[in-house]
């Protein structure tokens, strides 16, 4: 990790009188007005009916809903994958896990990452002249190479996995402190715990390579990322140089820190305090792009995923996308599995005087897309030697056309089946499904996994909460069951002869983040 050090220690020597760590903004380019700046904002385990725009119920949104009405606002919008590493491997690479090596979650002794030959949209961003930066949940591998500093980003600031893999000293709804476990003779822990105390490594907070806070305190996180974004817009945008923001918000995974609880005076559920929050910060970082930025700035905001199940106590609005006939069979409809909860999320496009305002788009689109589209209205190229699941959105987003993908596939995600599979497939409004099920409730029972062959196919244009498939035998069935079985086969041998990516997912305890390896509790804060 020696060399890695130096390596960013140089860069951020080299840029000395600048006003933010390690990037460079002192050199202004002829670029203003040129090309385009990018801020993407992800949110974590948000539903599609989280979205006042989308769920007339929740009125939790305000600034996001009012980006809706102030641009377009997308309803067949699709995360690459229902859970958190895979989906961010696909939104920054264009490519599904079966191609990028990323088909489950990394760890936090975790020795791998997004694997080193993808190339991510930083990287090629940065090639064409932008700045870029990280704010928040990384997980795609923290450790040496793996870094988002050595991926692309100039500069980065946030968690490297989800906040609910580590423990803190403010502990969020049903999360505990840390050091909460008694101690046994030695140095380690007396014995393995249940969730009543924790034996994880304190959560660490990053800015570029350092850990500034272990554990991190959780309260006060979204205040220092919406700092962070706001800086960072700020001092790019007086540079000159384009930029490219990429902030993935801790919301709405849980744990949700204590303070949104005792900040909801009006007696209403946690989750719907913590939507308000997410929903402010995402409100401050479109205003810093409205105030310095507003007619050269593209603003995209979407989810990595559905939320858990519904019948989770915290658990994020579906909507209309209740997976019925899975919930039937004793399952969860949302996270980790591909029925429309699982994968259907919020999505929203904002640029003023370019992205139509107040329009609604029935593009079938996809985090996939993302990617691509951003590359191509950067005026930079596409890496030539690998193949791409997503497409250039730009038609769609400049409101010329409503048409989006003709077919697009779920990989597996956790659920039922093996890791990265595709076996389930969306044509069009038609949707199979070769395995259902293998699902994990809140009340942490596993239900079945089921495979089907010939397939489940539902028509979601009549059937939008999937509730009753087409019959088997019958003239839609047939008519679509070769269609289904052929554009499967395709993207399968596409992969075969496609240059891939095969990610590490070896452990080794040595590699959890701890800005003292020195003492027991690996315990810093910033000063």
């Amino acid at each position: 990790m020696g060399w890695l050090f130096l390596k960013v220690l140089f860069v951020g020597v080299t840029f000395l009188g600048c006003l933010y760590p390690l990037v460079d903004f002192c050199c202004s380019g002829d670029t203003r007005g040129q090309k385009p700046n990018f801020v993407i904002i992800l949110a974590d385990d948000m539903g599609w009916g989280d979205l006042g725009a989308n769920w007339a119920e929740t009125k939790d949104t305000a600034n996001l809903d009012e980006m809706a009405a102030e641009g377009m606002r997308f309803v067949d919008f699709h995360a690459a994958a229902s859970t958190c590493s895979p989906s961010r491997a696909s939104l920054l690479t264009g490519r599904l896990g079966l191609r990028n090596g990323v088909t489950h979650n990394f760890a936090v002794t975790s020795v791998g990452g997004l694997p080193l030959n993808e190339t991510t949209l930083a990287e090629v961003l940065r090639q064409a002249g932008y700045v870029t930066g990280m704010i928040g949940k990384w997980h795609l591998g923290h450790h040496g190479s793996y870094h988002p500093n050595f991926r692309g980003f100039d500069y980065y600031f946030g968690i490297p996995y989800s906040h609910d893999m580590g423990c803190t000293d403010t502990p969020g709804y049903n999360h505990p402190p840390c050091p909460a476990c008694p101690r046994g003779d030695g140095d380690g822990p007396s014995r393995t715990h249940e969730r009543d105390c924790y034996t994880d490594v304190a959560l660490p907070l990053y800015e570029n390579l350092n850990i500034v806070e272990q554990p991190v305190n959780l309260s006060g996180l979204v205040q220092k990322y919406a700092e962070k974004a706001t800086q960072f817009i700020q001092h790019a945008s007086a540079s000159g140089r384009p930029f490219l923001l990429y902030v993935a918000l801790a919301h709405m995974h849980v744990p949700l820190s204590a303070t949104r609880l005792s900040a909801d005076r009006r007696g209403r559920r946690p989750y719907g305090a913590a939507l308000r929050e997410m929903d402010r910060l995402v409100g401050q970082i479109k205003d810093k792009v409205d105030r310095t930025a507003r007619e050269n700035t593209f603003l995209w905001f979407t989810g990595d995923n559905g939320p858990w199940a519904q019948k989770c106590e915290l658990a994020g609005s579906v909507g209309p996308f209740t997976g019925s006939w899975q919930t039937h069979q004793g399952g969860s409809a949302a996270k980790q599995t591909t029925w429309e909860g699982g994968h259907r999320v919020p999505a929203l496009a904002y640029w003023p005087g370019t992205v139509p305002i107040n329009v609604t788009s029935t593009a079938l689109l996809s985090v996939l897309d993302i990617f691509p589209t951003v590359v191509a209205l950067a005026g930079a190229s596409l890496p030539q030697d690998r193949h791409f699941d997503g497409l250039d959105a730009s038609s769609v987003l400049f409101g010329w056309s409503q048409t989006g993908h003709r077919v697009l596939f779920h990989p597996n995600s956790g659920a039922a089946g093996e890791y990265g599979a595709l076996q389930t497939v969306r044509l069009e409004q038609h949707k199979a499904f070769y395995v259902t099920g293998g699902a994990k409730a809140c009340d942490g029972k596993v239900g079945p996994p089921r495979l089907h062959e010939p397939p489940l196919i539902f028509n979601l244009e009549e059937d939008v909460a999937e509730a009753e498939p087409l019959e088997e035998g019958g003239a839609e069935y047939e008519r679509v069951l070769p269609e289904v079985r052929q554009v499967l086969a395709d993207v399968l041998v596409d992969i075969a002869g496609d240059k891939t990516s095969r990610a590490d997912y070896t452990r080794d305890p040595s590699v959890t983040p701890c800005c003292d390896p020195h003492r027991k509790a690996c315990r810093c804060h910033a000063t």
